[in-house]
């Protein structure tokens, strides 16, 4: 067996210069590592936008260069990255978001104009949306659901110093041209998630992301030490909301297989993994699951065999407004528990004011008219933990007066308490429903421009209200929901 090492490269960051650049620090890379530390392959991450030891990180993070998309690009040169790659015989780079794909691409046409027998991979599920841009560019292989195991096979035949991946399920690559699709199979869905490796949290450049202090959530004095991590305790999602990939990876018919599914590991799993974390220094815990509360009481249990742990902990996203709700006012018992084991924010996504929007693209997951959400805020607020509210806009058939009524529900949540209103606009990002109605709806060009597909910015044509002014709602509303120094603070956060 031939001795191989894989680089996990994060690529450098692209930023609007009026955006927050934020290190990308994603769960893939450390599921990753820890899959191909199980099976004894050398494995580095490289996170290209923040370096390693060997790179200056005030040179790196906080001067940033502009690009010919108009945007700023934050990271380490390309010598650096060619660098870091030169001993690896794979490459591998996620593309999860979009609006980081021209990046993800840009690496792999670099790394193969010097190197062009090395082997890269990509997955995530933008990468598994357009693969035909990836193949142009360069990556040989797509990897089409989750890859754990999948990256361990991929090893096992480059071992063998062959390249033949006609057998392995779940991934992508081309052949003469053609393409070769290995649809993975219900069966071959890893539905026990205690069986995959322990993540290498170890490998990622913490102390780096702990010294520019910007995780994807959480609200900070800017004084305070953060020493953070991301942890799923479960995958997938108990609702299928037209915006989100997992409305199409709930079935076997999908490139993904079902891993829309709910899964959930056990408690003991999630205490084995706060403890590795805990072992690594780090203080604060951002919970990344899709759906937090698929199963409210195994939360509420799990939740309470935590306390003592000294986290900080963070639901930034999977929270939704029916698993906080009983008989449509607050549930005490999740109150009670999230309070007690060191809760100290909750992300919750109110979608929009109006239930027609909620009826057709959100699963109509709660009840605009019955909820208390008045009693909700207060409670949470009563016991400590802060609580932000999520709000989309911008659907192509929502018209002003929809959206004036999500902006004015917001406005009553923050009169209640609510400590900030993050408004969205609606994104339909490859891989979702949203996506394939706004092509064939002509709401999106065939040819659109990746670049744009950011939650700030309006992608849609011929939507009921015009994109430039959705731009300008969106704004207006931010700015005038949140407090003043919240705003300064975010905006202050830019890639320049």
């Amino acid at each position: 067996m031939k001795e191989i090492k894989v680089v996990l490269l994060y690529p450098p960051h692209q930023s609007w210069t009026d955006s927050m650049c934020k290190p990308n620090g994603s769960l893939a890379y450390p599921n990753l590592a820890g899959a191909l530390q199980e099976i004894g392959v050398d494995v580095e991450v490289y996170d290209a936008c923040v370096g390693n030891d060997k790179d200056d990180l005030d040179e790196v993070f906080y001067r940033s260069s502009e690009l010919e998309n108009d945007l700023i690009r934050t990271g380490v040169s390309d010598e650096r990255i060619l660098q870091e790659v030169a001993e690896a015989d794979i490459v591998g780079l996620t593309s999860i978001f979009s609006d980081q794909e021209t990046m993800v691409l840009q690496c792999v046409k670099l790394i193969k104009s010097v190197f062009p027998d090395k082997f890269i991979i990509a997955g995530g599920v933008n990468a598994r949306s357009r693969r035909s841009k990836f193949y142009q560019n360069g990556v040989d292989l797509i990897c089409l659901s989750e890859s754990e195991i999948t990256i361990q096979q991929i090893a096992f035949v480059l071992q063998k110093g062959q390249r033949n991946f006609s057998e392995i399920p779940g991934v992508a690559f081309q052949i003469d041209g053609s393409e070769c699709v290995n649809k993975i199979t219900a069966e071959e869905v890893v539905w026990d998630l205690d069986k995959l490796p322990m993540p290498a949290w170890d490998m990622l450049p913490n102390e780096r992301y702990w010294k520019i202090g910007r995780p994807h959530g959480g609200h900070f004095d800017q004084k305070k030490e953060l020493r953070y991590a991301s942890m799923m305790t479960s995958t997938g999602c108990v609702f299928a909301c037209r915006y989100c990939h997992i409305a199409g990876e709930t079935d076997n018919n999908g490139d993904s297989g079902p891993i829309g599914r709910f899964r959930a590991k056990s408690d003991e799993r999630v205490l084995a993994e706060l403890e590795s974390l805990k072992s690594l220094g780090v203080k604060q815990i951002f919970l990344e699951d899709d759906s937090l509360f698929g199963r409210k009481k195994r939360m509420i249990r799990l939740m309470r065999k935590i306390q003592g742990l000294g986290f900080e902990i963070f639901a930034v996203n999977g929270v939704n407004i029916p698993h906080v709700l009983k008989n449509y006012s607050v549930d005490m018992d999740v109150v009670e528990a999230l309070s007690e084991a060191g809760v100290k924010e909750l992300a919750l996504p109110f979608e929009s004011g109006n239930q027609r929007i909620l009826r057709k693209y959100a699963n109509n997951k709660w009840d605009l008219e019955k909820s208390d959400i008045e009693i909700l805020i207060r409670t949470y607020r009563d016991h400590g933990i802060t609580i932000c509210g999520n709000y989309m806009i911008g659907f192509p058939d929502e018209t002003r007066k929809e959206i004036e009524q999500t902006i004015e529900m917001a406005r009553r949540h923050v009169g209640y308490g609510l400590n900030a209103a993050n408004f969205l606009l609606v994104l339909p990002l490859p891989g979702t429903p949203l996506y394939d109605e706004a092509v064939e709806g002509n709401y999106l060009d065939k040819d659109f421009d990746i670049d744009r597909m950011h939650w700030q910015k309006a992608n849609m044509k011929n939507t009921a209200v015009a994109a430039h002014e959705l731009e300008e709602i969106r704004h207006n509303a931010w700015c005038e929901l949140n407090d003043a120094s919240w705003v300064k603070y975010k905006t202050n956060m830019k890639a320049t």
